[in-house]
């Protein structure tokens, strides 16, 4: 009862009434699974070295959508890492224009798939009237050939840290309940990964100009 208030606030005021707060486990969310159905879930979200697929941040939300949490990630990134990279590569689900607008503001190149427009006779990469110069640069930036070759690089790093996850750390069902042992979950996940690549590369320092948020 005491989390309901919460459940019912991330709905659109039409549906609030619909809430429902799962009895086993109160601060997770029901999101939509891989196979399409619905369960009670926790978001797991790392943000990965491209060069050596090292694990640079990890969070855990109840939150199904992953529209608020790119900021909140970069500022981690930083301060684990006491540096930010030259490119932060972002799955579309995270991308927002205040988003793009954060990281460029903090000097981060933003590489991002650009949303499809209602209208299509439009072309997403030519900038709107209304964009900041940074969404603008970033439209444009999309449609560059050297940009789809970075991005790339995304997917072939979330894979490789979210399949061992699931295959060889167990994450497929948590056996704890709560949001923050569901981020130690997470936690031991992370360092489990990331000091076997540093057993694999005998302690040499992972060196990389680029992110990836999954």
């Amino acid at each position: 009862m005491a989390e309901l208030p919460a459940a019912q606030a991330a709905k659109p005021a039409a549906e609030q009434a619909d809430a429902r707060v799962s009895t086993t486990d109160a601060t997770a969310r029901v999101m939509q699974m891989a196979d399409g159905g619905y369960r009670p879930a926790y978001n797991f979200e790392f943000a990965t070295d491209t060069a050596h697929r090292v694990i640079v941040g990890v969070d855990v939300t109840n939150a199904g959508r992953d529209k608020a949490e790119m900021a909140p990630m970069l500022d981690q990134v930083q301060a684990r890492t006491d540096r930010l990279p030259d490119d932060w590569l972002m799955d579309g689900g995270f991308v927002t224009l205040a988003a793009v607008n954060t990281g460029t503001d903090k000097g981060v190149r933003i590489l991002a798939p650009v949303p499809q427009p209602k209208d299509p006779t439009r072309d997403p990469t030519q900038p709107l009237a209304t964009d900041s110069p940074a969404v603008a640069a970033w439209r444009v930036r999309m449609a560059t050939a050297e940009a789809k070759a970075t991005y790339k690089l995304r997917a072939a790093t979330s894979e490789c840290v979210n399949a061992p996850a699931r295959s060889r750390h167990g994450l497929l069902q948590l056996p704890v309940r709560g949001l923050r042992k569901a981020l130690a979950v997470a936690l031991w996940i992370a360092i489990t990964h990331d000091l076997l690549i540093w057993v694999r590369h005998l302690g040499t320092p992972p060196v990389s100009s680029a992110a990836t948020a999954t």
